[in-house]
């Protein structure tokens, strides 16, 4: 995506005017690697469903995106970078992939909320994900599992 949705400044701006602190910009991103799955993803945050999400460290390090930390703000986007809404960062926990469970799958809030769910579309976008660094997900792989809330729509 080239340059930043004008949703995005306006979403900032309208949560900082909201708790009357002076507005700053906040990073912005979609899930997922594709229109579908981003939209979708966006949409089960606004209904509640989604509350987490998780992302290879092993990604995280060769991309040069920062850990996430508990307290952080973000805004949401869909596929097309339009502003769906801010989510505060409440947990961060390292885990390998295989000690990824029934709860976590749970509060990621995907397709059927399963562990095999999870298991199955996690699998596909970690090769994905990290072919583009010549790597290969592993079952030991480092997980980053990040749980947020909606602060502001």
């Amino acid at each position: 995506m080239n340059g930043i949705h004008p949703s995005v400044k306006a979403m900032s701006r309208a949560y900082f005017k909201s708790i009357n602190q002076t507005p700053k910009e906040l990073p912005s991103w979609y899930f997922c690697d594709n229109p579908k799955d981003a939209d979708e993803c966006a949409a089960w945050v606004l209904s509640g469903d989604k509350r987490a999400t998780a992302s290879s460290l092993w990604w995280l390090e060769h991309s040069g995106e920062p850990m996430p930390a508990v307290g952080d703000l973000n805004i949401v986007t869909n596929w097309a970078g339009i502003a769906q809404c801010i989510i505060k960062t409440t947990q961060v926990e390292v885990r390998p992939y295989l000690e990824i469970d029934a709860s976590f799958a749970r509060l990621e809030g995907e397709g059927d909320k399963s562990l095999a769910y999870w298991r199955q579309v996690h699998w596909a976008y970690y090769h994905r994900e990290l072919a583009i660094y010549g790597q290969r997900p592993s079952l030991h792989m480092p997980i980053v599992c990040e749980s947020f809330e909606v602060v502001y729509r």
